[in-house]
């Protein structure tokens, strides 16, 4: 419990909150195109890219680290060493994009959590200038292993605690009504305008077009905004909703990710009108209806 406290207690520390301000308009600064950006957080891969290109870099370190450390294969150390510096690059680019898009408590961890990832990188290189010149520097190796074993132990409580590039809707799909449940008399929707509903116990996102409904959960697989607060860009099978917190864009016609920080769908829901109502259920499995 010890170290969940002092886990805890770096989430709230509010002194970081400037130094966070600050590098997070780098990073926007930087990252400005929108395919880049949407390359960085994996949206092509249908989840964050951080998190694999993380435990390559980290698994070559950690390998030379522990080759040191039991004093064998200075050689191999080595090339494990360069093979992490290669993907730390990449790894940092991904991370910093993801930490940019995050709230605030989690931006306060991901600071101390890239101060020591960029630590370990500088004593890892470091370790290797130092072999050029004819030193073993071991020490130094071990030393950027255990720097970086606190940094991925920060970043374990991001991803796992903190639920940073999780999937926050991944539950609608499972507590999601699978029977019909109605959502109000269809005549009182706005037409162009998304509302909020509750289908059973989940909040739905609904848009009425003229004749035409679309049911989403309401809830963005990012960070969890309300998707109905959200605003609608494009028209006909382009159109989209735009999350009100961190700028996702969601197709409409399916809830499919169009442009991250999301990767993951947002669960779409099946409607029919009975009787001047609106019904809904949700789709447990993506294309196939329920039963």
């Amino acid at each position: 419990m010890w170290l969940f406290d002092q886990m805890s207690r770096l989430e709230r520390m509010t002194l970081l909150d400037g130094p966070a301000t600050a590098l997070r308009g780098v990073v926007e600064r930087i990252v400005t195109n929108r395919r880049v950006k949407d390359a960085l957080h994996g949206v092509w891969l249908g989840h964050p890219l951080h998190p694999g290109l993380a435990q390559a870099a980290l698994g070559s370190f950690l390998s030379a680290s522990t080759l040191d450390a039991l004093r064998a294969g200075r050689a191999e150390s080595s090339l494990l060493i360069s093979i992490g510096l290669g993907a730390a690059l990449p790894t940092a680019a991904s991370g910093w994009t993801d930490w940019a898009d995050s709230h605030e408590d989690q931006q306060r961890v991901g600071l101390v959590h890239a101060a020591a990832n960029g630590t370990a990188v500088a004593l890892y290189a470091g370790t290797l200038l130092a072999r050029r010149r004819g030193h073993r520097a071991r020490a130094l190796s071990v030393s950027a292993g255990l720097t970086a074993g606190v940094g991925a132990l920060l970043g374990g409580h991001m991803g796992y605690r903190q639920a940073l590039g999780a999937n926050h809707a991944e539950d609608v799909a499972h507590i999601g009504p699978e029977r019909w449940q109605p959502l109000g008399a269809f005549d009182e929707l706005p037409d162009g305008r998304p509302v909020r509903r509750v289908a059973g116990q989940v909040p739905v996102f609904v848009l009425r077009h003229g004749a035409e409904i679309t049911v989403l959960s309401d809830r963005c697989p990012h960070l969890s905004a309300p998707l109905s607060d959200g605003e609608l860009v494009g028209s006909g099978p382009d159109a989209r909703v735009v999350c009100p917190w961190h700028g996702s864009e969601f197709r409409i016609a399916d809830g499919c990710v169009v442009h991250g920080p999301a990767t993951a769908p947002a669960p779409r829901f099946e409607s029919r009108v009975v009787d001047g109502s609106l019904e809904a259920r949700v789709v447990t499995i993506p294309g196939v209806p329920a039963s």
